[in-house]
């Protein structure tokens, strides 16, 4: 089992690698021995994070941006030769707001970016996956797509939507040897929770929700993401791993 989470040889993409999350799960694989891609929306950011470990680099790309993905996977097989993981990590969900006072073009804005950028991404390296006939796709969605939360609709319906895909996708590339699959966290100790956990009723909401009453740190999402994308999930497709410390359970 250990040798299958190694991925010597391999190459890695991870879309929005730059903070979080993301950073994290790209320093897993970077320690897993994979070349790894990561893209934010800022070159300067992007450069930065790909300081994380050897074998790393960094492209600007705005998911939500189909020509931009389309160039990207273009350019990163140029560079760095065909693709074997896909974690479509880049997401947003910078507004919090009652459904009945949600603009359409911030709807819009969260789904462009959490689940039409995923299938743009699914499109343009899936398709390469397809043609060697062999490739693993990790969704990162969330809680969201298991548990109503409150002022949260584009990003739930965003999140239900990307595991209904991932399905999907699951089903038609299973007999192409593509693999697609989804990790869900729950509460993460990141910069974009760092409002939420700074206010005590909210963090006391998380908390008193979660049976293990502790945010969840990065680095504790690394091995879901490291086992779907491995040999050692070889028989799993369409499938969601929650790490959400019993949030779901209870």
């Amino acid at each position: 089992m250990s040798g299958a989470l190694v991925f010597e040889g391999k190459t890695v993409v991870v879309t929005g690698g730059t903070r979080g999350l993301g950073r994290s799960i790209a320093a897993g694989f970077a320690a897993a021995g994979a070349r790894v891609i990561i893209t934010g929306r800022s070159d300067t950011a992007a450069q930065e994070a790909a300081g994380i470990g050897p074998g790393v680099t960094g492209f600007a790309c705005d998911v939500a941006d189909a020509p931009a993905v389309a160039r990207l996977a273009q350019r990163v097989g140029q560079e760095h030769g065909p693709v074997d993981v896909l974690v479509n990590n880049a997401g947003i969900n910078p507004w919090y707001r009652k459904a009945e006072a949600t603009p359409l073009d911030e709807w819009r804005a969260i789904l462009d970016v959490n689940l039409t950028g995923a299938f743009v991404a699914c499109q343009a390296f899936g398709s390469r996956m397809l043609q060697r006939g062999r490739g693993s796709i990790v969704n990162i969605s969330s809680i969201a797509a298991h548990s109503g939360l409150p002022r949260s609709a584009a990003y739930c319906a965003a999140k239900g939507g990307l595991e209904a895909l991932a399905r999907s996708l699951a089903v038609e590339w299973a007999g192409r040897g593509v693999r697609v699959n989804n990790v869900a966290p729950g509460y993460f100790a990141t910069d974009l929770t760092s409002g939420l956990r700074q206010n005590q009723a909210l963090s006391e909401m998380v908390l008193g929700h979660t049976p293990m009453k502790r945010f969840g740190e990065p680095e504790e999402l690394v091995g879901a993401c490291l086992f779907l994308a491995s040999d050692a999930a070889s028989y799993i497709t369409g499938q969601t791993l929650l790490v959400d410390g019993g949030w779901t359970a209870s």
